[in-house]
C-alpha cells in the first residue's frame, strides 16, 4: 500500500503556497528531462519530490530510476548511463565511490534504521518479541528474506545488525546461520522483498523501518545497539564490518558498521544541471516536509561530508 493520495496532495498544496524561490525556477522554464537513479527505499519519498516538483515545472520530464545503491553507483561509473541525480542509502558509497572522479560533492539528507518486518499472515507473528526473534527465525519451517549486499546497502547492514546481535546475545553463529538459511529469498534491493511477503512466499523480512512505515505493514523494532540508527553509538557499530564490491570486480571495499544516512549529489557528467540544481535545492528547504510525510526522517539542515567540495550554488 503506497502513502495515500490525499497525504501527497496536502504536502504539494503546501508547497506551492510557500514556493516563493520555486516560483522563480518555474520562470526559467525547467525543460527537458531529469534522470534519478535512487535507491529502492527512497522510491515513494522521491516520486512525492518528484510529483510536487513538476506542478512547479510541468514543462520538465522527471524520470526515477529505482535499484540497490551499489548498482545505481556502477550504473554511473561502469555502464556510463547519463544520470542527473544520484540518492544513495548510504552516503558512505558516493563519497568511496564517485568522489572525486565521477562526483565532487556529497549532501548527507535523511537518515533510517533496521527492523524486521512481517505481515498478517507470518507464523509465530503473535509470539515473536525483541528478546525470541534470534531463535524464531532460526526455525526451519521460518522463511526469512534479505536483499543482496553485494549491490544494496540494505543487504549488508543486514549482515552487520545480525554479527552485532551476535555479540550482544552471545548466541555463537547467529549471524552464520541466519546468513545461511533461505538463500533463495535473495533479491537485488530491499523493496523487491515486499513482493515476497505479501504473497506469503516469506514470513520475515531485514527491511527499512520507513519502508515498513510507507506500506503499513507491522514489524519490530530491533534495540539501537543493532538498528544502526542512533549516531551516537558510532564506536560500537564499527566494530563490526563486511567487505563488499568496489568499482571493478576484483576491488573489494571494507563496510564498516555506521549509523544509516542517506547521501545525495549531482554527478560531474549530469545532462541537465539546471534542473538538478533545481531539484536538490527543492529538497533542502520545501523538500524537507514532503520527506517527513513519507515516513523518513530528514537531516535538517542537510550536511556535506568532508570530501566534498561544497558548490557556491548552495
Amino acid at each position: 500500500m503506497k502513502v495515500s493520495r490525499l497525504v501527497l496532495l496536502l504536502v504539494s498544496l503546501i508547497t506551492i503556497a510557500g514556493c516563493g524561490p520555486q516560483k522563480q525556477e518555474s520562470k526559467k522554464g525547467l525543460q527537458g528531462e531529469l534522470i534519478i537513479f535512487h535507491a529502492g527505499s527512497l522510491s515513494i519519498p522521491i516520486k512525492a519530490l518528484a510529483d510536487s516538483f513538476n506542478v512547479l515545472n510541468p514543462d520538465l520530464k522527471i524520470k526515477p530510476e529505482a535499484a540497490g545503491s551499489l548498482s545505481c553507483i556502477r550504473l554511473i561509473t561502469d555502464v556510463k548511463r547519463p544520470c542527473d541525480i544520484l540518492a544513495s542509502a548510504d552516503y558512505l558509497l558516493i563519497d568511496k565511490l564517485m568522489i572525486p572522479e565521477y562526483a565532487s560533492w556529497n549532501l548527507k539528507f535523511a537518515v533510517n534504521e533496521m527492523a524486521i518486518v512481517y505481515s498478517p499472515q507470518s507464523k509465530d507473528k503473535d509470539k515473536i518479541t525483541t528478546k525470541n526473534w534470534p531463535s524464531i527465525l532460526q526455525q526451519d519451517n521460518i522463511r526469512i528474506g534479505r536483499s543482496d549486499p553485494n549491490s544494496d546497502p540494505c543487504g549488508y547492514r543486514t549482515v552487520i545488525a545480525l554479527k552485532l546481535a551476535e555479540k550482544i546475545t552471545g548466541k555463537t553463529n547467529l549471524a552464520h546461520d541466519l546468513l545461511a538459511k533461505d538463500n533463495e529469498f535473495i533479491r537485488p534491493k530491499e523493496v523487491d522483498l515486499l513482493a515476497l511477503l505479501e504473497t506469503n512466499t516469506v514470513d520475515y523480512i531485514f527491511l527499512y523501518k520507513s519502508v515498513a512505515e510507507q506500506h503499513h505493514l507491522p514489524y519490530l523494532t530491533l534495540s539501537d545497539s543493532m538498528n544502526l540508527g542512533n549516531p551516537k553509538l558510532a564506536n560500537w557499530y564499527e566494530t563490526v564490518s563486511i567487505q563488499i564490491p568496489g568499482n571493478s570486480p576484483k576491488e573489494m571495499i571494507t563496510q564498516t558498521g555506521e549509523a544509516m544516512v542517506y547521501g545525495i549529489t549531482i554527478p560531474k557528467n549530469a545532462p541537465n544541471k539546471e534542473a538538478a540544481e533545481a531539484f536538490i535545492k527543492f529538497i533542502k528547504n520545501e523538500g524537507q516536509n514532503i520527506i517527513k510525510a513519507c515516513y523518513q526522517t530528514p537531516i535538517t539542515p542537510p550536511q556535506f561530508t568532508e570530501k566534498s567540495i561544497v558548490p557556491q550554488w548552495l
